[in-house]
This record gives C-alpha cells, structure tokens and sequence, in this order.
C-alpha cells in the first residue's frame, strides 16, 4: 500500500463500496468510475478527502479530480478495492446504461470525431498559413502576393496543399474509418467505402453545383442511371454511410456461418452499402447537411447575427456539460466545405479562454490556497489551450459565479464575433492557439475579441464576488 492507503479507503467507502462499482479507471488527473448507482456517491464528503480537488459527472461517469498523482492513487485504491481497473474504452461503453438516449448519441459523435482532430488541427493550420502566403497583399511587395513574388513560397503553397487536400476533400475515408472503428467492425472495409464516396471518377463535389444537367457523368444500368457524383468534405453522407456498412456487417456476422463469413460478409456488407450510399444515402445526406449549415449560416448572416452570436458564445459552455457540443464538429465541418469556412469555432475557442480567464479571477481571489492552485492553476492552462472541462468541473461549477461570469464574457465577445464575421479555416485548434486557425483578414477582429474573453470574465469573477452575485456559498 502507498501514501493514498487512507484516503483511497474513504473514497471507497463514499462511492459506496465494491458492490457499486461497474468499472473503474483513470485518465491523466481523475479518476473514472462507472457505478451501478450514481445517487449512492456522496459527493460532498467526497471532495473533503485530502486528496481530492473536485468531483463531477459526465458521459455517465463519476469523476474524481486527483491531480498528477492519479496513477499512484488509481494503484492503491486497486489494491484496497480488489477491483479490476478497465480501459477507458471499457469504462466509456459500461458507463452507456448511465446515459439518456440524447446523451448516447452525442457521445457517438464525439468518439467519431475525436480520432480526426489531430488531423483537422494540420489541416487548419495548413490553410491559414496558405492564406496568408497566396491570399494577403503585402505593401512592401507592392501590394502583391507573397506567392506572386518569391517562387519558392509559390512552389511550398502549392505543395501544401496535398495535405490540405487530403484532409479535408477525402474527409469521408477518415469519418467512414472512424465509424467502422468506433462500431469493432472490419475498418479497412470503412476505408474502402470511404473512397468510393471520393473518387477521382467522380464528379467532384465542388463541381456539381455549376455542372449542366447532361455533364454529370452516370452509371447506366440499362432501365435506370445513377449519377457519379463525389461527396468530397461532406460528413452527414459519409456518417450515413459509415453506419449502414457497420450495421450489415454486425447484422450479416449473426447470421453467415462462421465457415463462409470471411468471404461472404466484407462481400455482403460493403456492396450494398457503397450502392446505398450512392443511390440513397448520399443526396439524402448531403441536401441534410445543406439545410443544416444554411440554417445556421443564415443566423450567422442574418441582421440579428449579433443576438446569435450573444447566444451561442453565452450557451456554449453549458452545452458541454451535457454533451451536446460534440454535435458542433458536424456543423463547423459542413459549413467549411459550404462555405469555405466557420464562424462557430472562433466562438467556441473563445469560450476556452473565458473559462481559463474566469478562474483566473479565482487563482487572484484566493491566492496562497496552495491546495485549491493545485487544481486552478493546471485548469486555467488546459481552458486556455482548448480543454475546459477540468476548468468547468474543478473550479468554476463548484462557485458558480466564475462559471457565469465566463458565459457573459464569451457571450460579449461571440457577439463582436458575428458583427464582425470571425472566420476559421478549420476547426481543432481552440483556446488561446485558436487564432493560428483563423483566416487572414479577421485575425485583429478575434484578438480583440480574445481581450475580451481574458478582461471580462476576470473582472466579473472579481465583482460577482465582492457584491456575493451567483454564488453558491459566500468567499
């Protein structure tokens, strides 16, 4: 047994012993409990272990903040309990009977979505360091390019955008993989019916819309035609298509003998859905992702985008308590391939840094509470570079009022945001660093609007607390 041998105990008894325990693990600061029932968890007596910085729920796990010593605490509570630790994998799909059906669904989206932002984060960044080599006038250049001028930048734009195309017009491949990976179905089946939504005998995506009626080229089956047309950038197409293949293969693995499935099921699987995809599931998709980023680009448009903008930067941090966040990443995505770009992912990595800054009003509040900046000071850091939850649940839940106070901040500055139409190229990249992702010729707009998201909420934690505002308790 280590040093945690009594506070591990206290926090097994608290969590209400073995029996209530379905699964346990632990991440990089907290422990992740899936209990058979949650309400048996004591959670104030909980966050009165030495131990313990703060405790939350989320995605029907129980979460214990334990800061960088997780991995010796998680070893001890192992011994003490007699528990089995599990995967995180393991402990996301135990902790499903915890969730609602709303909850489920968003928590499929954020595990498609999630393997992909290493890639959209290259990607953005490729794109905005491309826009500024081809798409900003210099005045010391004689208001020309820097690719009009210097062949070698022309020479690495140009090389750049293989990559640049790679991830975002073949994005259907990585969703379709992602899918088939998510589902434990066969992913280089995902692969390949990805690029079929992509391929070069297709009419590119882009080229649909000003192509004539008798320029689509089509698979002529003698008593019908199937127009080949490529849903390059698109997700919801992809997304339909991902699940129809999983589901045949999970469907056809039941009911193909175990003598013939290697054969008979990647056959019976993945033909009909490359057809479905082509006949049904992609113009449905795609004039559903249309409507959907219309929808909102239409707000953003709008002559109300200001009281849009005021909303979404206000609701966004509640919408990743419950989850309904991840639902985002479709959005951003298929308004990038629409319209070139998004306006919610500047909000949404504006909304990081209220976070990080509202408890940086805490850290001044309560500076030399040694035990507390062991959670606010990391907090602080990860909200600025993208990652609020441990800022949300740790610090700023917990008094309420830095909580607000970042909501108003975001929501000042996602209304500059609109009025000014804040663009990024691509989504990935939040917090402060986010503003390596926006386009060219917004870049002075959102770092005002960063001041904004680092002054306000500062300043509000400060006075929310001095007039006792929001707050759950009095400091």
């Amino acid at each position: 047994m280590g040093k945690f041998k009594n506070d591990a105990k206290q926090l097994l008894d608290l969590v209400g012993g073995t029996e209530n325990i379905s699964a346990v693990t632990h991440c990089v600061t907290r422990m992740r409990f899936v209990l058979e029932d949650p309400s048996i968890a004591n959670e104030q007596a909980i966050e009165k272990i030495p131990a313990v910085k703060g405790t939350f729920t989320q995605a029907g796990q129980f979460q214990v903040i334990i800061g960088n010593d997780v991995a010796e605490f998680y070893n001890d509570f192992i011994a003490l309990s007699g528990k089995d630790g599990v995967s995180k994998d393991a402990a996301k799909v135990a902790a499903k009977k915890n969730m609602n059906p709303l909850q489920r669904a968003m928590a499929v989206l954020a595990e498609i979505f999630s393997p992909l932002i290493p890639a959209l984060v290259v990607g953005g960044l490729i794109l905005g360091f491309r826009n500024i080599l081809e798409g900003v006038p210099f005045e010391a250049l004689n208001n020309q390019t820097i690719v009009d001028v210097y062949p070698f930048w022309s020479g690495v734009n140009a090389f750049l955008w293989l990559p640049g195309e790679a991830i975002f017009h073949f994005l259907p491949v990585g969703i379709t993989w992602s899918i088939a990976k998510k589902m434990g179905t066969t992913q280089i089946l995902g692969i390949v019916l990805g690029i079929t939504l992509v391929s070069p005998q297709l009419l590119n995506a882009y080229g649909v819309s000003g192509a004539a009626a008798g320029d689509i080229p089509q698979w002529d089956f003698g008593a019908f035609q199937i127009d080949m047309i490529g849903y390059q950038a698109q997700v919801i197409p992809a997304m339909l298509a991902g699940f129809v293949l999983a589901y045949l293969e999970i469907w056809l693995r039941k009911v193909i003998p175990n003598a013939v499935s290697m054969i008979l099921v990647p056959f019976f699987a993945l033909i009909p859905a490359i057809m479905a995809a082509h006949v049904i599931l992609g113009p449905i998709g795609w004039k559903i992702g249309s409507f959907i980023s219309s929808i909102v680009n239409a707000g953003l448009e709008s002559t109300f985008n200001w009281l849009f903008g005021a909303i979404f930067g206000f609701l966004y941090a509640p919408l990743v308590i419950t989850g309904l966040h991840h639902m985002s990443n479709a959005i951003d995505l298929q308004l990038i391939a629409d319209f070139g770009g998004t306006n919610l992912w500047p909000m949404i990595a504006l909304s990081n840094i209220a976070q990080g800054s509202a408890i940086l009003g805490i850290i001044y509040l309560h500076w030399g509470n040694k035990e507390e900046e062991q959670v606010s000071i990391p907090a602080m850091i990860s909200a600025y570079l993208g990652v609020t939850e441990p800022a949300m649940f740790g610090i700023n839940l917990k008094y309420v009022y830095p909580f607000v106070a970042a909501m108003i901040g975001s929501s000042v500055a996602g209304l500059v945001a609109t009025l000014t139409k804040v663009t990024a190229n691509s989504i990935g990249v939040g917090g402060l660093p986010g503003i390596i992702s926006i386009q060219p010729q917004s870049v002075i707009w959102f770092a005002l609007c960063m001041v904004i998201v680092i002054v306000v909420p500062f300043l509000l934690t400060i006075l929310f607390n001095k007039k006792n505002l929001f707050t759950k308790t009095a400091h």
